[in-house]
């Protein structure tokens, strides 16, 4: 699949479509992809330890990945048996027209990918907060735990949306300070009905 056009605010990633969704929505899967993005190359045995699985189930996790193009080998590293996997993209797109797929699989695989998605960010936040004293108190000083309720229309969160990507995004290329440290930034946008 080629990859989609680099527009501002935006890294170049995979854009899922309904083949590809259905490739990556399960919780090992995403798991696998997301700790090969955040901590480097890795072999299935190094994936099953990290996160408490079999070697099996992480070996067949990620074939299936490199089967639609998420994860491939990584020659450069290992010798003889050893298989050595590595991302093949930043990040991964959702493709907003996934929502109109009228296919039982896709809206079924769309459902598994959000909430599965929703349970990685909860996870992290809780790990965040269980282990935030174990920070210098700049970091709990400077983080952020916010929530905002605007009243907007489609066209006016999705340019919200993208304004918030862009800024983000340019941080991307910012030389990192003494002390810096890999921070997650979740952003959640939704409707809701007045109580």
């Amino acid at each position: 699949m080629p990859e989609p056009e680099k527009t501002p605010g935006r890294p170049p990633g995979h854009e899922l479509d309904p083949r590809s969704l259905r490739g990556l929505a399960h919780p090992l899967r995403m798991r696998l992809l997301g700790a090969l993005r955040r901590n480097g190359p890795a072999t299935a045995s190094q994936l099953a330890e990290r996160l408490g699985e079999s070697s099996g189930a992480t070996s067949y996790h990620l074939r299936q990945l490199a089967t639609y193009g998420f994860v491939e080998d990584d020659p450069e590293r290992g010798k003889g048996r050893e298989r050595w996997w590595k991302s093949a993209h930043y990040s991964t797109h959702f493709n907003a027209e996934l929502y109109d797929d009228d296919n039982p699989d896709t809206r079924g695989a769309v459902s598994v990918y959000l909430h599965e998605l929703a349970g990685i960010h909860t996870q992290e936040l809780n790990t965040w907060i269980g282990t935030m004293r174990d920070w210098p108190s700049a970091w709990a000083k400077n983080a952020d735990l916010s929530d905002f309720t605007l009243r907007l229309s489609p066209g006016q969160l999705h340019e919200l949306d993208d304004k918030l990507h862009a800024l983000i995004n340019s941080y991307s290329d910012v030389e990192p300070d003494e002390g810096a440290a890999r921070v997650r930034v979740h952003l959640h946008a939704f409707p809701q009905k007045n109580d």
